[in-house]
């Protein structure tokens, strides 16, 4: 029986032997950092903070204003009148809030800004991940995110960049 199952155990290693002396071509992707260092994605952000210049400098001159108010609240607080004071506090929260308000839609905006440049650039780096996989007989994609280390040799994200680049060309 022993030798049965020795002989069993030899016969599977002989023939896996080949799977596993064959080399797999595994890679690291970070599709989102391909394409956002791409040259066309560049002058599409690049649009986009454009587009939402005055929204930024609106959330700026805000700032500052809440900035001046908390100076002379800080600075003048203990002269005023105690109605004074607390619509000044009370004016403070209120712009305080409004500024939360307007970040987080700024962010928001920038978010599906860069959703949309992420989607417009998706037709081209899907034809040059399948080209460069097709050229570099690539077996195996793996995302940085789930990865705890690889070395950086692998990671062909300035590859997939700069196919991009040329694809523009």
């Amino acid at each position: 029986m022993f030798n049965k199952l020795l002989s069993t155990l030899a016969v599977v290693l002989v023939m896996t032997a080949p799977a596993a002396s064959a080399e797999m071509n595994i890679v690291v992707l970070d599709p989102v950092r391909a394409i956002l260092e791409s040259d066309e994605a560049k002058v599409l952000a690049e649009a986009a903070n454009k587009e939402m210049e005055p929204e930024i400098e609106e959330l700026r001159v805000a700032a500052e204003e809440f900035q001046a108010l908390q100076a002379k609240l800080q600075k003048d607080g203990e002269v005023m009148s105690e109605s004074e004071r607390r619509k000044g506090i009370k004016d403070l929260e209120d712009m305080q809030t409004d500024l939360q308000f307007g970040q987080q839609k700024l962010q928001k905006q920038t978010q599906d800004k860069r959703q949309e440049i992420l989607q417009a650039m998706a037709p081209k780096y899907e034809k040059v991940l399948n080209d460069l996989i097709q050229i570099a007989q690539i077996d195996l994609i793996l995302s940085p995110n789930q990865l705890q280390y690889a070395n950086p040799k692998h990671d062909i994200s300035r590859r997939v960049t700069e196919k991009l680049n040329e694809a523009s060309d």
